[in-house]
């Protein structure tokens, strides 16, 4: 199915860089890795501390059969999803030994984030999980140029507490790791030009959003008091185009979290709302970044039918979500109406 009359067949997708390398084993597969980390749950739960580590265990079973034991910092991350109001349990990093996990498939990992369930017990945080989870894996599938992950199913053990929660995570590759990948380096600015983007990349991530259905994101400045960029890392080397890279898609209609809320700036009456903050810019690359949707709306939609820790109900859920983005740039006024008259 091809989104608008005007698509060339045989546009090419350079949304790959040839001198990628392959991600570190942890991230180079999409099955799901069951852990069990025991340490005080209680007290980062309550206390939720930012700067000092929690000492804990981490355990998984290797491929041949052993059960594989780490020591393990933790401590809480972010803003939104650390809040108690909004979480009862936060967003965690984790801290490994590097001579400890090396010769391990988490060999080379050190500052790790995770992503949790937010709240125990929950079907729609567990579902929401799944979903984030799916939304990096379709990034991953249009372009090399993006974080690995790797869902786990997870135990928690406090020591001393009788019964253990459960939930759904997903680590999240560091980016310094990925700026290896890359061959690039990880930039600390305030804030960075349109101008200084590759232009392909910045249209294909700016559909990707659409596609999602999320506008909680700049790729070109943070978040007041942060550094660049807002659900976004920078990265490049000096001379060439920045790659803006995207990450943190909890706030998107695709990923239905319960406390899920559109910028009120935006007059947007629910996540579900897809927005276009594409920039008007590279409105003349527009071809050639739908063909590679277009190209890649079978391998999208098996993601998600295949997904098998996905529901019944949350799978025809995010493939009818899916199936509006087609539908809503399947003519010459459906594009101008949701992209060309949409865009920054």
């Amino acid at each position: 199915m091809m989104l608008a009359s005007f698509f060339l067949v045989c546009l090419p997708t350079p949304y790959a860089k040839g001198d990628i390398t392959a991600p570190a084993p942890l991230f180079d597969s999409d099955q799901i890795l069951n852990v069990r980390i025991v340490a005080p749950f209680d007290v980062i739960a309550r206390e939720r501390p930012v700067e000092e580590y929690v000492s804990g265990q981490f355990y998984y079973t290797a491929s041949d059969g052993e059960l594989v034991e780490f020591d393990v910092g933790i401590r809480a991350r972010g803003n939104f999803r650390r809040r108690p109001d909004i979480c009862s349990f936060p967003p965690l990093r984790l801290n490994f030994k590097k001579s400890q996990v090396k010769d391990s498939l988490f060999a080379g990992q050190d500052k790790v984030k995770l992503v949790t369930h937010c709240t125990a017990n929950s079907y729609n945080y567990e579902q929401a999980v799944i979903a984030e989870f799916l939304a990096y894996r379709i990034l991953n599938l249009l372009t090399d140029i993006s974080f690995r992950i790797r869902l786990l199913q997870i135990e928690y053990v406090t020591p001393g507490v009788e019964k253990s929660i459960e939930g759904y995570g997903i680590l999240i590759e560091h980016k310094d790791n990925l700026a290896e990948r890359l061959g690039v380096s990880s930039l600390v600015v305030d804030n960075t030009p349109v101008s200084s983007l590759d232009p392909d990349y910045l249209n294909l991530t700016s559909i990707f959003q659409y596609l999602i259905g999320n506008t909680d994101f700049s790729p070109i400045t943070g978040s007041p008091g942060e550094e660049c960029c807002h659900n976004h890392t920078l990265f490049g080397n000096e001379g060439e185009p920045y790659y803006s890279i995207p990450y943190d898609f909890d706030m998107a209609g695709f990923v239905g979290a319960p406390y899920a809320m559109p910028n009120p700036k935006l007059r947007l009456d629910s996540v579900q709302e897809r927005l276009y903050r594409g920039r008007c810019i590279n409105n003349d690359l527009l071809p050639v970044t739908l063909e590679a949707f277009s190209a890649k709306r079978d391998e999208i939609e098996s993601i998600v039918r295949e997904q098998p820790e996905l529901s019944t109900r949350k799978r025809r859920e995010i493939l009818r979500y899916i199936s509006r983005f087609y539908s809503s740039l399947s003519s010459q006024r459906g594009l101008d109406r949701n992209l060309v008259r949409k865009c920054k």
